[in-house]
């Protein structure tokens, strides 16, 4: 009888021996998964410390721009993310196979597993966040779970003001007495231009659709009078005459050149749009349309006359002022989808200041808003 208890009792301590070794092992193997874990963090962030020093070093010997900085220190930033990422993956799997041997009796429970505590770092360049979550999830003093995600910061906040490049191009033509039907200037050869940049505020916070939208351009207004004709100064009348010789109509026009202040109220439906788990307003991608008016100044005003005499190819420039007001004011307006809209314009005043035939400019043609 007493041997037999004698075996017992060994049998017993060989059972209790052999559980704290699995016990020991297993809360060993999860420690140093999650020391793993954070060493992989701590390095990826100091050399990423160390990369953006190296980007502020370039900037301040100026070699490289702001715009230029900020970029790199944010690819400096998703390359280590990536890092990361593809790091902890494999820590990942081994603490899940470290589980799964636990949940199919290849370890016992043992309440030090329960200590891992959940570790979340962050990475932050010029005001862009990146974060990186080790959650460690505990049911039953067990661990069940760990997640790991990957984040950009919703809390980026966007510019308030933009700029934009503007070209536009089309038909121009005087609309007279009210009508611009059997005009005096050819319709498809009397051409507009116009080549500025603009601003666009928006007018109600965490609404992009109302906008305010205001520059400088230059517009170049040309017409091609029909009839082999000209501008004459008669007294303070301006009046088309027929030129003695036969011009070239289509090397032959007059031009005034403009120094324009466009204002307008651009609602812009364009839909947010989502890129690296960020939601942000995309302009210029939907349907857009601008109210508004403009004020230009004359910078210049000149007529070009070409024609042929005696086998020789003749250019006469002529630059005065033929009673063109110095100033022209309008309304203007556009509407289209994207970068792309058809665009109008009308002078309120009359091109000519003391005519009495009132004419009043008219132009239109499409319009690219370029980011």
């Amino acid at each position: 009888m007493q041997k037999i208890i004698f075996y017992i009792g060994i049998l017993f301590l060989v059972f209790i021996s052999k559980m704290s070794a699995q016990n020991h092992t297993f809360e060993n193997k999860a420690k140093e998964i999650a020391n793993r874990i954070e060493t992989i963090t701590k390095e990826e962030k100091k050399a990423l410390k160390l990369e953006v020093e190296a980007i502020d070093l370039q900037l301040n010997e100026g070699k490289i721009t702001k715009q230029q900085a900020d970029e790199l220190k944010l690819k400096a930033a998703e390359k280590r993310a990536a890092i990361i990422e593809e790091k902890v993956a494999l820590e990942e799997t081994k603490l899940q196979q470290l589980i799964q041997d636990k949940v199919d009796g290849g370890f016992s429970t043992s309440k030090v597993e329960n200590e891992l505590p959940s570790r979340k770092d962050s990475i932050i360049v010029k005001g862009k966040k990146y974060e990186v979550t080790y959650h460690v999830t505990d049911s039953s003093h067990v661990i069940t779970d760990i997640k790991r995600i990957f984040k950009r910061d919703s809390s980026y906040v966007e510019k308030r003001t933009t700029s934009q490049f503007v070209i536009a191009f089309g038909w121009n033509n005087l609309v007279t007495d009210g009508a611009i039907a059997n005009s005096d200037y050819y319709y498809w050869r009397s051409m507009f231009s116009e080549f500025g940049i603009t601003w666009r505020t928006n007018l109600i916070k965490d609404h992009k659709v109302l906008n305010l939208k205001y520059g400088l351009s230059f517009v170049y207004n040309q017409l091609h009078p029909t009839d082999n004709r000209y501008f004459v100064d008669n007294g303070e009348q301006t009046v088309l005459e027929t030129y003695p010789v036969n011009l070239k109509s289509k090397r032959s026009y007059f031009r005034n050149v403009f120094l324009t202040l466009p204002v307008h109220l651009e609602f812009d439906f364009s839909k947010m749009k989502e890129r690296n788990n960020r939601k942000y307003y995309a302009s210029h991608t939907g349907f857009r349309l601008g109210v508004g008016g403009f004020v230009g100044y004359n910078t210049n005003s000149k007529q070009f006359l070409n024609y042929d005499e005696e086998g020789y190819d003749m250019r006469i420039r002529q630059k005065g002022n033929w009673n063109i007001d110095d100033w022209n004011y309008g309304l203007s307006t556009y509407v289209g989808y994207g970068t792309w809209s058809l665009y109008m314009k009308y002078d309120i005043n009359p091109m000519f200041k003391n005519n009495t035939t009132k004419q009043n400019n008219i132009s239109l043609g499409i319009r690219m808003d370029l980011n």
